[in-house]
C-alpha cells in the first residue's frame, strides 16, 4: 500500500463547518471568443457512479487528481464532497472504472468582482459544447449576466456532465 498520508486531514480545515454544497447556475454561450484571451487548464474526467441520487466523479486537472461525490440537484443546488487522490490513482480510476464516456474539457475562468465564471469548452463527443458555470453562496445571490452569456440551462439535466458522459452532445437530436 502507498503513503496515504496525504489524506489526514487538515489542522487548517473547519470540520464542524456547514454542510458541503454546490449552488451552481448554468448557461450556454452567445460568443465563444470569450476565451480567447483566457488560460485554460486541461480537464479529464469520468464517472464511477451515474445514480439519479448521487454521482462520483473521478477527476485529474494538470498533476491532481480528484474524487467528488455530489447529490441530487434541487433547485440549482446539490450536496458535494470533494477529495484529492494521487494522480496515479485517479489514471487508473478512469482507465478502469470509467469505461466509455470519459469528458475531455478546457476549463478557463474569469473573476467577476467576487465572484468567477468557469467556462468549459468540450471536446471528443461533446466539441461544439460550451458552458458557462457560475457558483454562488446562495441561489438568491444577484449577479451581473454578461453580454456573451446565453440561454440558462441549469435546470435541463442534458447539460450535467454525468449526463455529457453516457449521451454526449454530439449524439442529441437537432432541437
Amino acid at each position: 500500500i502507498r503513503d496515504r498520508a496525504w489524506a489526514l486531514p487538515s489542522p487548517s480545515i473547519n470540520w464542524d463547518s456547514t454542510m458541503a454544497q454546490e449552488i451552481e447556475r448554468k448557461f450556454l454561450i452567445n460568443d465563444p471568443r470569450i476565451v480567447d484571451s483566457l488560460a485554460g487548464e486541461r480537464l479529464t474526467q469520468g464517472y464511477l457512479s451515474h445514480d439519479k441520487n448521487a454521482t462520483v466523479r473521478v477527476r485529474i486537472a494538470g498533476t491532481r487528481g480528484w474524487l467528488t461525490i455530489k447529490g441530487k440537484t434541487v433547485g440549482a443546488t446539490r450536496s458535494e464532497f470533494e477529495y484529492p487522490v494521487p494522480e496515479q490513482d485517479a489514471r487508473q480510476m478512469l482507465d478502469e472504472l470509467c469505461g466509455a464516456g470519459v469528458i475531455d474539457k478546457t476549463r478557463y475562468r474569469l473573476p467577476q468582482g467576487a465572484l468567477c465564471w468557469e467556462i468549459d469548452v468540450f471536446h471528443g463527443d461533446n466539441d461544439g459544447l460550451i458552458v458557462a458555470e457560475i457558483e454562488l453562496p446562495s441561489e438568491d445571490t444577484p449577479f451581473d449576466k454578461p453580454d456573451w452569456l446565453g440561454e440558462e440551462v441549469t435546470g435541463d439535466p442534458r447539460y450535467y456532465n454525468s449526463a455529457l458522459s453516457s449521451t454526449p452532445y454530439n449524439q442529441w437530436a437537432d432541437d
